[in-house]
């Protein structure tokens, strides 16, 4: 590699606290990335003060590094105050890049505070070169590259898009979906890990239903933790530009060990002494077990561990038992200390939460040490139970800074900021981007028009339920050649289909997609449904194409749907996950032309990978008992709950509201007659919006239906 090419590589280094700020300052992080307080996708984690966030800029541009703060939380309506509060305190300290997933919070910093230089998270999902391309039109001057790509793909995406820099994940967690596509952990309790709150149901133990045979049981979507330190020289010859590593809920030892590692093995390419020191370095990090991820390739084998937990840190051992005070008994299989820092997993429920060691006690005594094979006792806040398991994740000293000075606050930098986020001042940058206000009062109540989505042409013509208004169309190899064999069928409802378009595009499928979309048009199809903002890359400026948005553009607030308006959607669906609340305070703001499934099953993941352990089609149970099956799309594998979700009994409230119109779903859930009497027969309860039976005469068994967030909240 050449001089100039090592250079120009960036360490980027995570920061969850101030001391591993600092820390990954002192081992020579060229940029390090922070969270932006209450609007980053690691909710859970503490927030910076306004005042940490001016004083480690202020301290890294005094060591030639830059901070980047991550902004990429999905944000609600009620939320968009906060958010240009925060935009205004990271724009006036200087902050280096904004990093962000919502297209709201795009569309506020590009119209108030067009300083600020805008990268494309992760979860804004860019997995092809036309992702990158449209996001360098929009104004990102980075993008930070979907984990699930090949070294060969990058090459392709830099080939396409010589000018935009690329960020690669190069170190830590990955995630079974891909980033921005995943409502699992939102379904099983509106925990949505586009907003941060991500519970992590991929690390849960799942059994399938029967649970005889080859994977029976097992963390089935548990992934190992990214190293790419021996590929680096190759990542930077296919173009990436800066390095990520994963982990701003880490400890400081974590960030310390692997930033000084990823250091020595950049200004050390080539050699082998030095990255085999970087590599022990690694061994210290506590992390989980190693994978190149899909670097090199995509074996499920390579990447998953189904038998383990997916825990980060040393195994010490299972609970064996309850001793005296309710501690917990365990036979340790690694040394620890008082002080360390420790993490249950809880196997019945599959959740986990960490704690410092306090007091321990081995044959009745308090001791400070435990050795590999004894037998001790320690509280467990929160609880336990026989069989949980233990893990070490930090040890007592280690995370301590050493050398430099601590970060504060002064009066002077306190004096700067505060007029950053003085409420007048807030308020006059809010009411300048949200425009005028749409008229809130009483609506007249009115019939909610519906849309109908399959993914077989011959569903165009059957008769439903209902008579749709308009009729989306999944495009496929599959629908595609229905289209080539008979042309000529699809006529009467031509006007009325919308070619519907996936939201993951593989770079070798873009061809195809390509071309359809050309035939299609020649045959005179003109309504289209992007499932990722990169496919208006497939149309013609000015062209007489109306083109829709689905779910999966994630918008959320009023701003967001803005955005998809300024770039030429015309009717765009709110992001499924969405709550009553959120629904309605959209609505108010942005009257028409907007829509939300209303029934179907929507993917809770999309994946890449396939594995031996995958039984499609058989149900796999949570801890808690909950049903889930896999499908095998073309190269996609997707989960979805057992049963549809249904907003039947709430479609009077939200044509009130304004919205335009509903998704009835079925390309992946079919609507029997059966199923058709149980939505039609429930309706929301006067009280609390339970469903209840208006079936007359005998009852019936009707199947159940979640209303997923509608009802219940998004958090």
């Amino acid at each position: 590699m050449s001089k100039s090419e090592i250079k120009n590589m960036e360490l980027l280094a995570p920061a969850g606290t101030v001391q591993a700020f600092q820390a990954a300052v002192e081992e020579g992080a060229d940029a390090i990335y922070i969270g932006a307080p209450a609007v980053n996708a690691r909710a859970l984690a503490k927030d910076f003060s306004y005042e940490d966030i001016a004083a480690m800029t202020a301290y890294a541009h005094g060591k030639n590094a830059k901070v980047y703060s991550a902004m990429n939380s999905l944000i609600k309506e009620e939320e968009i105050p906060k958010a240009v509060e925060v935009l205004s305190v990271l724009d006036g300290v200087g902050i280096d890049g904004l990093i962000c997933q919502d297209l709201g919070v795009y569309r506020i910093a590009k119209k108030l505070f067009p300083n600020l230089r805008l990268h494309a998270s992760t979860l804004m999902a860019a997995h092809n070169s036309i992702s990158v391309k449209q996001f360098a039109q929009m104004g990102f001057k980075r993008v930070v590259l979907a984990r699930e790509l090949s070294i060969a793909e990058i090459k392709t995406i830099r080939h396409e898009n010589p000018q935009v820099e690329l960020e690669t994940f190069i170190h830590g967690a990955l995630c079974f979906s891909y980033s921005g596509f995943c409502l699992f952990s939102s379904y099983l309790g509106g925990k949505s890990g586009l907003r941060g709150r991500c519970v992590q149901p991929c690390r849960r133990r799942y059994h399938y239903s029967g649970g005889a045979g080859k994977g029976g049981s097992g963390y089935f979507f548990s992934m190992n933790d990214l190293n790419g330190i021996e590929v680096l020289p190759e990542l930077t010859r296919a173009g990436v530009g800066s390095f990520k590593i994963e982990g701003r809920m880490r400890s400081v030892n974590y960030v310390r060990s692997v930033v000084k590692a990823y250091r020595l093995a950049m200004d050390n390419i080539g050699d082998e002494k030095i990255l085999k020191e970087a590599g022990e370095l690694l061994g210290n990090a506590m992390g989980r077990k190693p994978t190149r991820g899909y670097f090199t390739g995509m074996s499920a084998e390579k990447i998953i561990s189904p038998k383990h937990s997916g825990n980060i840190g040393i195994f010490l051992g299972k609970i064996n038992g309850a001793g005296k005070n309710g501690a917990a008994k365990i036979r340790l299989r690694q040394s620890l200390k008082s002080g360390d820092r420790l993490r249950i997993h809880q196997e019945r429920s599959g959740e986990r939460h960490s704690f410092s060691l306090g007091k321990l006690f081995s044959n009745g005594r308090q001791i400070t040490e435990g050795e590999s094979g004894n037998q001790v006792e320690m509280k467990i806040p929160g609880g336990f139970s026989p069989g949980d398991s233990l893990f070490k994740v930090d040890v007592v000293g280690r995370g301590r800074v050493t050398g430099g000075t601590e970060l504060v606050a002064g009066k002077k930098l306190k004096k700067k900021v505060a007029p950053l986020f003085e409420k007048k001042h807030v308020a006059i940058l809010v009411k300048k981007i949200m425009g005028k206000k749409a008229v809130s009062g009483k609506y007249v109540s009115k019939r909610l028009p519906l849309w109908l989505r399959v993914d077989d042409l011959k569903a165009v013509s059957h008769r439903h339920q209902f008579k749709p208004v308009a009729t989306l169309v999944d495009l496929n190899r599959r629908t595609l050649g229905q289209v080539k064999r008979a042309p000529r069928v699809l006529g009467p409802y031509k006007k009325s289909i919308i070619w519907a378009l996936p939201a993951i595009i593989h770079e070798k499928e873009l061809s195809f997609y390509r071309d359809a979309v050309i035939l299609l048009s020649k045959q005179g199809y003109r309504q289209w449904q992007v499932g990722h903002v990169s496919q208006l890359q497939f149309f013609k400026t000015g062209s007489n194409d109306v083109i829709h948005g689905d779910f999966s553009l994630n918008v959320l607030n009023s701003q967001a749907l803005k955005t998809t308006r300024e770039l030429g959607l015309s009717y765009v669906q709110i992001a499924v996950e969405t709550d009553r609340n959120n629904l309605r305070n959209v609505l108010k703001i942005s009257k028409g032309n907007c829509g939300l499934m209303v029934y179907g099953m929507p993917p809770l993941f999309t994946a890449r990978l396939d594995a031996d352990w995958f039984k499609k089609g058989v149900p796999f149970v949570s801890p808690k008992g909950e049903n889930f099956f896999l499908t095998r799309k073309g190269d996609l594998t997707q989960a979805f709950a057992k049963e549809p979700f249904s907003l039947f009994p709430y479609f009077s409230e939200m044509a009130s509201m304004g919205l335009s119109y509903g998704v009835v779903d079925l390309s992946n859930a079919r609507l029997g007659k059966r199923e058709w009497e149980a939505v039609q027969q429930s309706s929301p309860g006067k009280e609390k919006g339970k469903e209840k039976s208006r079936g007359r005469g005998k009852k019936k068994h009707l199947p159940k239906f979640s209303s997923y967030n509608y009802l219940g909240g998004l958090e």
